[in-house]
Parts: structure tokens; sequence; C-alpha cells
């Protein structure tokens, strides 16, 4: 991210960071809103840790910057990206449990199971995928009902079986199938998994711009497109990156038989997919009306393929 010529997305991705770090610490204080009846400080302790001080905030910064290419901004949409970040986290936190990936290090620290224990790990993520939805329901986020209804639903959407935890699934049994999913399964294995959240990032910022259906649907083509060539980078970098910089264990797909499209196409297809997507989401959001710049989205697909974790 040191590239010169990605500095307006650098910038934004920094601010970003900063605005949804605040309104998490907010989100996470000690004190307990009306209808709680405490709020344990260990449990606390074990969100904080997992969500706080960590992070790209890449799906916060997508819904943050396509509200704004209309002109929305407000605390409510800030409000909206820390608890669609809160979800993310949560499903590190179980992604990483023994059961599952059984991973010890998540950016550069040790993952939640191994810091506190896996009962506590179990809960934090309970615990911050149960107050997204609160903090998206609640009329601070935003004073239309109806606009929070549609991000609760459309994020329930996402996450869930039809979306991020069904790809998990799928993740886990191919792990043991007999035979290697062939591409179109792993591409929708994917898109579920790892894709769901980041068009949903971009479906609600389209949500609170009040966008028409032919702006929704090009920016759905956006979320989709970006989602997939994410999950392919991943792949990449797991494949050959540098365990440092990551901040997490390099290697560990092949070493636990992950379905991906570099174990089924290799390095050099894979990429060609990878840049295929990146042009085909760049037309995709060229495609928007709107008043805004489109720059740092624009920057950000290239982020996408040019990072190093």
């Amino acid at each position: 991210m040191a590239d010169n010529t990605l500095q307006p997305f650098v910038t934004a991705l920094a601010d970003t960071t900063q605005a949804v770090e605040k309104s998490l610490k907010e989100l996470l204080r000690p004190a307990p809103l009306a209808g709680e009846m405490d709020r344990p400080q260990r449990l606390l302790d074990a969100m904080r840790y997992s969500s706080l001080n960590a992070g790209k905030r890449f799906r916060p910064f997508l819904m943050i910057e396509t509200a704004r290419l209309f002109g929305a901004e407000s605390s409510g949409i800030v409000r909206a990206a820390a608890a669609l970040e809160m979800v993310h986290c949560y499903s590190l936190i179980h992604d990483d449990l023994p059961a599952m990936d059984n991973d010890d290090l998540r950016r550069g620290k040790l993952t939640l199971h191994k810091a506190f224990d896996e009962a506590t790990a179990i809960l934090a993520g309970d615990a911050l995928l149960t107050y997204a939805f609160d903090v998206l329901a609640d009329e601070a986020t935003h004073e239309d009902a109806a606009v929070r209804a549609k991000l609760v639903v459309d994020l329930a959407r996402s996450a869930g079986m039809g979306g991020m935890v069904g790809g998990q699934m799928r993740d886990l049994i191919a792990e043991i199938a007999e035979f290697p999913l062939e591409q179109q399964d792993i591409e929708q294995l994917q898109a579920m998994k790892t894709g769901a959240l980041i068009h949903f990032a971009v479906q609600a910022g389209a949500v609170f711009a009040g966008c028409d259906a032919r702006n929704a649907q090009s920016l759905s083509d956006f979320g989709h497109k970006i989602g997939a060539a994410f999950q392919i980078a991943d792949d990449l970098l797991d494949h050959s990156g540098d365990e440092a910089t990551m901040g997490k264990k390099a290697g560990k797909d092949a070493e636990r038989n992950k379905a991906t499209l570099v174990s089924l196409l290799g390095l050099e297809e894979s990429r060609n997919i990878c840049e295929t997507l990146v042009r085909e989401a760049k037309q995709a959001l060229m495609s928007v009306a709107c008043p805004g710049d489109k720059t740092v989205l624009l920057q950000a697909v290239d982020f996408v393929v040019t990072r190093s974790s």
C-alpha cells in the first residue's frame, strides 16, 4: 500500500479505519445499553481484542465510499460499517477455532482462542454477530425503519446459511470430498464464503444512498466482481505470500486440501481470472451514474490484487 499511485485510496482507507475504530470503541464500551443487564468484562475484552486495532477495514471502506458516490455521509453509515466489521471479525474468530481451521495467528497476533480460551472465543463471536444486528436495527443508524429493515435482512442473508456460513460449510465439505470440486463449484463456494460480505458492503452503501434500480444493479455487479477477485488474491497470497507480512500462516490451503482456483487451475490461470475480474469490476463501477468521484473505489480494485496481506 506504499504505492504512490494509490495514495487517494490509502488516505480514504485510513480515514475509514479511524472512523470505524472510533465507532467500535464507542459501541464496545463497558456501560450496558437499555435492556442489557450487564457486559461481562472478560467477554468485552475478548470482543475488543478481535475487533479493535486490527484489520484493513476494507468492507467498511466499500460501504462508506459507495454511499459517498451519491453524497450520502452520516454517522449512521459509519455505525453500519462498524456493524459489518463486527460480523467479519466474528467470522474470523470462529474460522480460527480448532474445530475449523485451527489457526494460531491472525493479523500478526495470537488468535482469540489462543489468547483467551475456546469457550470465550465462541461467545465473543456470538456476541459480535448478535450485536451487529442490534446496531443496524437502532434508530441511530438510520431514521427510516424501512432502510434499517432492509439492511438487517440483506446482512442476515449475506452472512447466514445462504451466504458466508453456507460457504464455510461448503469449504469444510470440500476438504474431505473424494474428488476435487469443479471450477464453478469453487466459484460458488468463494462467492458465498468471502464474496457475500464484500457484496453486502457495496449493496448497503447503495441502500444508504437511495440508488435507483439501474445504479443498484451496476453496484451489485461491482460488488460481486471485487469479492471474487479478493478471494483469488487471498489464495495467491496463501500460496506465495510472506508469512510475516501477512500476519498469519502461509500455505495452509494446501495443507488442509482447501478447494481453491489456485489448487485446481494453477497460479497463472488463477492470476488471469483475477485480472479479468478486476477489469469487469472497474467496468461495472464506471457504468454507475453518480455525482461523486470514483477514483478511490477504482483504486480499491487495484489494491485487492496488489496487496501483500
